[in-house]
């Protein structure tokens, strides 16, 4: 502390901590949290819930806030949370055990950087999960950097039945992560601005034959409720 130059640049932290959402569909938030991401709850009361999914002793708290509106999409502010994971085929698995539980995502897109799906919680907050698409920080930026982000900063959208598919041929990795290139995309033709309203349900345990079923016989055996 001594010898700390305060008028040098900001120590930075050593990691992301945690998010807090407050929600008025509090049950709803914790058990679409707790299947989305394979987490458990460390501790809960009547009003707030504390999740972890790794080594930190909480990752998500969800808080029911009395007089909490619903979320406004159109709305300045945070636009998405994001999780990576450390391969295709994990990523890929736990989008099989999400459909599984009725779970699907809004929109399936190759950034260039990472393959992604975007998922909409309860309370209509957006939720990534990821892998990235280079074995370095250094290749990802050069991407970042180059001519297929300044025309296409958005991504190409896929179809995760399709990777999935791809993925049990055995097709390597690196070919199935390589972004198409399909020219110039606008931000108007971007799902995430144009998202369905959110589902509600009290549970996200398994329905069988729910992973063979198409999206539209998903949400009616899951009985799930658009707010």
């Amino acid at each position: 502390m001594v010898e700390a130059n305060i008028t040098g640049k900001v120590l930075s932290p050593s990691r992301m901590a945690h998010i807090v959402l407050r929600t008025p569909r509090y049950k709803s938030m914790v058990e679409f949290y707790k299947s989305l991401l394979g987490a458990h709850v460390v501790a809960e009361t009547a009003v707030m819930a504390f999740l972890t999914y790794d080594e930190e002793h909480h990752r998500i708290a969800i808080c029911a806030i009395p007089g909490c509106g619903d979320k406004v999409r159109s709305s300045a502010g945070l636009d998405h949370i994001a999780f990576t994971f450390d391969s295709l085929n994990d990523f890929a698995t736990a989008y099989l055990q999400r459909k599984a539980r009725g779970i699907l995502p809004v929109w399936s897109v190759n950034h260039g950087p990472t393959t992604s799906m975007y998922y909409q919680d309860p309370d209509g907050n957006v939720i990534e999960t990821q892998v990235d698409n280079f074995d370095t920080v250094e290749e990802a930026t050069e991407y970042m950097m180059g001519p297929e982000l300044a025309e296409n900063p958005f991504g190409v959208d896929f179809d995760p039945e399709d990777l999935v598919r791809r993925l049990k041929s055995g097709e390597p990795e690196v070919d199935i992560k390589k972004r198409p290139n399909i020219g110039p995309r606008s931000i108007d033709d971007v799902p995430l601005l144009h998202l369905p309203p959110p589902v509600v349900k009290d549970s996200y345990e398994p329905i069988e034959g729910l992973s063979n079923a198409t999206p539209a016989m998903q949400k009616f055996q899951a009985g799930s409720v658009a707010v």
